[in-house]
């Protein structure tokens, strides 16, 4: 007679280790600490009821599900690109024109406006790989920064259909409330990581590493490296394209600058970095850290002048948060050079 299925007689040596990697998930401290940033985000409205740290903790969120999706590509692919917050703006642009431009703002028009933005910027980050995966490392990130640069100037340009550097004001569809909004795009930013957590550990994110490890012996196993850095593309621009769409459910306002500007991907860049590259998780801490940094330095101003009225040196030297900014990173970088949790999984050799 057969073993009976799932007693491990029947199970190949892969099968088995996978059942064992199962049973050690939970053992493991990544999920637990997962749940618990969740749940303290989820807390925060009820625990610090304004507005400014709602704010704050659910740009964390989003952004470090952003950074996230970017660390797929960077970290776990070897991709290096400079237009990964395009896509994020695109996702911004359809969820707004969808509500703005199809009549009365409605919960199937946003549904309309996102599910175009996740078919349109997959169907665009093929096309660009097309044409740029075949070039190496500084090559490619060059190429994504032109297309990034040219949505851009596109809506800059298409100010009849984007508003220019006006930008776009959508109206909502309503029944959620503020708190309801914080809630829905909280779900939606821990689904979307949970799901780039499951694809960087399932067999596909698994070759991608291989890939990213090795190119050569990659394609000698008989790997198509192109179609799998093109499926990685594709899955990060889907998750940043939705992230944008939450991104106008929340702030209820999209430009150019605010969405697809520059600095938006130089945010990306040093989260990445802070968080650690290839952890994945390091994603929220780099989007904690930085976000945070840049919403309390800028106060250090009125600190001062609470402290030392009329003391000009005092407003000179808080005046200077870039400064502040600058040096923090860089003791950052010093104390932990493979990022925070990069270095903490492995620490350096004293």
């Amino acid at each position: 007679m057969a073993p009976a299925s799932g007693t491990g007689e029947d199970l190949t040596p892969v099968q088995r280790a996978r059942e064992e990697a199962r049973r050690r998930r939970w053992r493991q401290p990544a999920p637990w600490a997962r749940l618990a940033v969740l749940l303290a985000l989820a807390l925060v409205p009820h625990v610090v009821p304004s507005f400014q740290v709602m704010d704050l903790a659910l740009k964390i969120a989003l952004f470090g599900a952003l950074v996230a999706s970017y660390d797929v590509l960077i970290g776990y692919t070897g991709i290096v690109s400079f237009g990964h917050a395009m896509f994020f703006g695109l996702g911004a642009y359809a969820a707004a024109l969808s509500v703005s431009r199809l009549g009365a703002p409605t919960w199937g028009h946003l549904g309309l406006g996102v599910a175009v933005a996740v078919v349109g910027t997959a169907a665009l980050a093929f096309l660009i790989g097309t044409f740029s995966l075949r070039v190496k490392a500084i090559y490619f990130a060059m190429i994504t920064l032109a297309f990034a640069e040219f949505a851009l100037i596109l809506a800059v340009q298409l100010s009849g259909l984007t508003g220019g550097e006006d930008g776009i004001t959508p109206r909502l569809p309503g029944g959620l409330g503020r708190l309801g909004t914080y809630y829905a795009v909280l779900a939606v930013c821990a689904t979307l990581f949970g799901l780039l957590a499951r694809f960087v550990a399932s067999p596909l994110g698994r070759t991608l590493q291989a890939i990213r490890d090795n190119p050569l012996r990659a394609e000698a196993l008989g790997y198509r490296t192109f179609v799998y850095q093109s499926i990685a593309t594709a899955v990060a621009s889907m998750v940043a394209a939705v992230l944008g769409a939450a991104w106008v459910l929340w702030v209820r306002y999209v430009n150019p600058d605010s969405t697809l500007g520059i600095h938006i991907m130089l945010d990306i860049l040093l989260m990445v970095i802070i968080g650690g590259i290839g952890t994945l998780d390091g994603a929220v801490i780099g989007a904690a850290v930085l976000l945070t940094a840049q919403a309390v330095l800028p106060q250090l101003r009125a600190v001062g002048a609470a402290l030392f009225p009329g003391s000009d040196l005092a407003q000179r030297l808080t005046d200077r948060w870039l400064l502040y900014f600058g040096v923090l990173f860089i003791l950052v970088v010093f104390f932990f050079p493979r990022g925070v949790m990069g270095t903490l999984r492995r620490p350096p050799r004293p």
